[in-house]
């Protein structure tokens, strides 16, 4: 199935979660990200069960620090 990341196309396996699809894209820990699906923010609580569906808009966003 094909869904869209952060304006990018990925191809995944049938069945896949969040926390499968950060797995599969970001090297680093996820500290610090919020998850969007749809335009819906999904906790992280329950990243490991929240599948997605074919053409799923996913938005990535990684909180920084500054000033």
């Amino acid at each position: 199935m094909e869904v869209t990341v952060n304006n990018q196309n990925y191809q995944l396996k049938d069945s896949c979660s969040i926390e499968q699809l950060l797995a599969t894209i970001i090297s680093t820990g996820t500290d610090g990200l919020a998850i969007a699906v749809n335009q819906t923010i999904i906790s992280k609580s329950v990243w490991d069960t929240y599948l997605l569906n074919p053409g799923d808009q996913v938005i990535v966003i990684k909180a920084t620090q500054g000033g």
